[in-house]
């Protein structure tokens, strides 16, 4: 008699379900996708919000958020303008109680105030405020590589028009920047003002290098980037206007922000630079150093989770 012998498959270990991602909201700590908001919410029709994008980072004492009190009374700053209330301390324990509910070390971290629910129109009275703050893994603004930029046609709002903080509905600018230059095949896109000076980026703050010298373009009209003051600190670089000519005869340009660390720019309008950015790259290292508390200045910088 003949037997057939079938051989039995090895069962796979059931896999680990990873838990859902949890975001502040209004005081308590829920699943990812659970807040929904209604489609009469105030800052989806006008953008009245306020919002931060802020860092933490892995070090050697454990997860820390860089320069956390300097991102949320910058928006504090925006939400006192909205007429709406802000309270440092709770935005201050919502960040670190979602970090650590996400087990998050190296993570980007956005927190936002809104206006919501309410009748159509301008008045923000007796609309209800909103706060959550959501975490991802680390999102790279410009992608840290090097980046290639044109100047936009469009302006960026000026400071007398509309303050240089992080207001919700402010960043419409810089997305019809973004989406021009990015039709044309750049990557990024540089304000200019009317009188031939560098402004910012969309979303970065600008620096420049010739003969060895590091120089921060200033600009009334620019967002006072908290990573821009970090490598005024580190590198005691000047800061002053820049015009776009003295912009392209630079040896080298580089690009900052919280999500874009610190990016060398490759070319901006066929203006083509030096592979290599010697200067660049060593300050992306001292400004890498500082976010993980290698650096002098770091007890002061690192807030611990």
């Amino acid at each position: 008699m003949q037997l057939s012998v079938v051989a039995e498959l090895p069962t796979a270990a059931p896999q680990p379900v990873a838990a859902p991602l949890k975001l502040w909201f209004d005081g308590a700590l829920v699943d990812v996708g659970t807040p929904q908001a209604s489609a009469h919410t105030h800052a989806l029709h006008y953008g009245s919000g306020v919002f931060e994008g802020i860092r933490a980072y892995a070090t050697r004492r454990g997860a820390a958020v860089f320069r956390l009190p300097e991102h949320l009374e910058r928006m504090r700053k925006g939400a006192e303008l909205l007429g709406m209330a802000f309270d440092v301390a709770q935005a201050t324990e919502a960040v670190l109680a979602t970090l650590r509910a996400n087990r998050q070390t190296d993570a980007y971290i956005r927190p936002l105030a809104w206006y919501g629910d309410g009748s159509f129109g301008l008045d923000v009275a007796g609309h209800p405020q909103h706060l959550m703050v959501a975490t991802s893994s680390t999102n790279v603004h410009l992608n840290g590589n090097r980046t290639r930029v044109s100047a936009s046609s469009w302006r960026r709002n000026p400071a007398s028009a509309l303050p240089p903080l992080k207001l919700c509905g402010a960043y419409v600018n810089s997305i019809l920047a973004k989406r021009e230059v990015k039709a044309r095949g750049f990557d990024e896109a540089m304000f200019i003002d009317d009188a031939g000076f560098v402004v910012e980026c969309t979303g970065a703050n600008l620096f420049l290098v010739r003969d060895g010298r590091v120089t921060a373009v200033e600009h009334r009209d620019a967002l006072p980037g908290i990573t821009r003051d970090t490598l005024l600190a580190l590198t005691g670089a000047e800061s002053r206007p820049v015009t776009v000519a003295e912009l392209l005869e630079a040896d080298e340009v580089f690009a900052c922000g919280t999500a874009a660390e610190v990016s060398p720019i490759a070319e901006i309008d066929g203006r083509r630079y030096a592979d290599g950015s010697p200067v660049s790259r060593e300050i992306a290292a001292a400004y890498a150093g500082a976010v993980r508390g290698e650096d002098s200045h770091a007890s002061a910088w690192l807030t611990e989770v």
